[in-house]
Formats: structure tokens, C-alpha cells, sequence
């Protein structure tokens, strides 16, 4: 059996068969395993060329679920945060990122998850992102309606902004240059919370969060949110208000409302 998915630019349907469905939740459940293992036990950190933090667990865990995928799908192109890109045939694209919310692994808070997306001839088409502590999982294929935990999800209806609550992980985060539209939504909103990483989106796809925005992410920060969010009513684009691909600039905006994008970019 086979999904139909419906081209944006034109009439053809593209079959995205089960079995890759499948396949991202069987590395989602691979890499939750080797997280569990290493969570609150002060694993080494590392910090990358940007500063960023990396660790053993994030390592083993990306190099596990690449395993997974050559096993299986041996001319795939794989993307990974820890190492890199490779692969012959960029039809289909796993774009992987075994700790999304790496600061939050290793202070032992629970807020951080995993993210594998999966784009077709570059477009964003199967998204799965996993929290392995709480247990919770949204799993989103284009076309089809998100999944929480194994049950249908939706946003929520609110377009007003004033009534939205927003979240981004850290002001900090933001360049200057993007600061004024964090800062006009955090005037703007209801409330704003902050951290979460991709567990915002994730609340947002289950009607929790109304805005999450965001800049500066790179491809595996954002490859698997756009089929999650649609897939449950929501809108995610960049900042200028288009749909999220392979080459977009990391600047991402989601809401539960689509009607919340006019007053949020004009």
C-alpha cells in the first residue's frame, strides 16, 4: 500500500510508499533507544566549529539510524547534522537530527527530541519528530492528517494575534538583523515562552502554541516540522511567506492558524 501524494506545481500524484513511512519511525524508535541510555549520565560534551554542543549520544545515535537506512535504502541521500551529506540518488532525501535541543539533553531537562524528515526531489514530504523522554510523537506525511501518539491532532483556531501564545527556543538565537519581528511578536502576543526547540512545534501541531518562529535553523532543524504542522491545520513557512524546501534560509515561521501570517508578515 502506498500514500498519494499530490504535486503542488502540477496534477501527478507521486506514491510515497508505506515502508518509508515506516522506516522513520523505526529510526525515531532506534535513536529514542541509544538518548534513553545516555540521558542524566554527564556525558562528555564536545563543542562544535560554531559552538554549538555535541555528544557521544549524538554521534552514536546519527551513525546508528544512517546504518538503518543504507540497510535498507542503499542509494538514498542521507543529511546529518554530525556527518554531513552523502548518498547517489537525491529522489529521496533523509535529513537527520538525533538531538534537536541538544543544551537540553545534557542539563537533564526533558524538552529536546528527534527529528528525521524526508524529502521527495526536495520537498519536504514525511516528518517525524519523537520526544523519547515524555514519549510523545507527532508523525507527519504531506497530504495525510498528523499523528500524536498513534491519534489524529489539530491546531487550533485563533486569528487573533493578541489572543496567540508564542514560543521560540531563545531570543538569543536571533540575529539582529531578525530581531525586530522576534520582538514585534513578542509585543504582540498573548505570551511568549521560551526554550522547547522542536517541541514547540510539536505542541503546536496538538493546539498548545498558536506562533513558533525562528532563525537561523539549518536544513535538519527544520526538514521534518512542515509535513507535522500541515498535516494537523497549520501553516510553516519562511519569512517571506514561502513554503519551506531544501533551499530555504532557515528563517521559519509556524502557526496553528494560517490566518495568523498576514498580521505577523503583512
Amino acid at each position: 500500500m502506498a500514500l498519494a501524494l499530490r504535486h503542488q506545481d502540477d496534477e501527478a500524484l507521486l506514491l510515497i510508499p508505506d515502508t518509508i513511512a515506516q522506516l522513520a519511525e523505526r529510526l525515531a524508535d532506534a535513536s529514542g533507544a541509544v538518548l534513553r541510555r545516555y540521558y542524566r549520565t554527564n556525558v562528555a560534551v564536545d563543542a562544535k566549529s560554531d559552538d554549538s554542543p555535541v555528544t557521544l549520544a549524538d554521534r552514536e545515535a546519527e551513525a546508528l539510524l544512517r546504518e538503518l537506512i543504507r540497510a535498507i535504502r542503499p542509494a538514498d541521500v542521507i543529511i546529518g547534522e554530525e556527518y554531513g551529506t552523502d548518498g547517489e540518488d537525491p529522489t529521496w532525501t533523509w535529513v537527520l537530527d538525533p538531538i534537536d535541543g541538544t543544551r537540553a539533553f545534557i542539563t537533564g531537562r526533558p524538552l529536546f527530541g528527534t527529528l528525521i524528515g524526508v524529502l521527495y526531489e526536495g520537498r519536504p514530504v514525511i516528518g517525524v519528530i519523537d520526544l523519547p523522554i515524555t514519549g510523545d510523537r507527532w508523525v507527519g506525511v504531506a497530504d495525510r492528517p498528523t499523528l500524536f501518539n498513534g491519534r489524529p491532532c489539530r491546531t487550533r483556531a485563533c486569528a487573533d494575534l493578541g489572543q496567540a501564545y508564542f514560543a521560540t527556543t531563545s531570543p538569543d538565537l536571533f540575529p539582529s538583523a531578525d530581531v525586530p519581528l522576534f520582538e514585534q511578536l513578542r509585543d504582540a502576543t498573548r505570551q511568549t515562552i521560551y526554550g522547547g526547540d522542536c517541541c514547540n512545534y510539536g505542541y503546536l501541531a496538538s493546539g498548545f502554541l498558536d506562533v513558533v518562529a525562528e532563525s537561523g535553523l539549518k536544513l535538519h532543524d527544520f526538514a521534518a516540522l512542515a509535513p507535522v504542522i500541515e498535516g494537523a491545520g497549520g501553516a510553516i513557512v519562511d519569512w517571506s511567506g514561502r513554503p519551506l524546501t531544501a533551499e530555504s534560509d532557515g528563517r521559519v515561521l509556524a502557526v496553528g492558524d494560517a490566518r495568523l501570517l498576514k498580521p505577523i508578515l503583512g
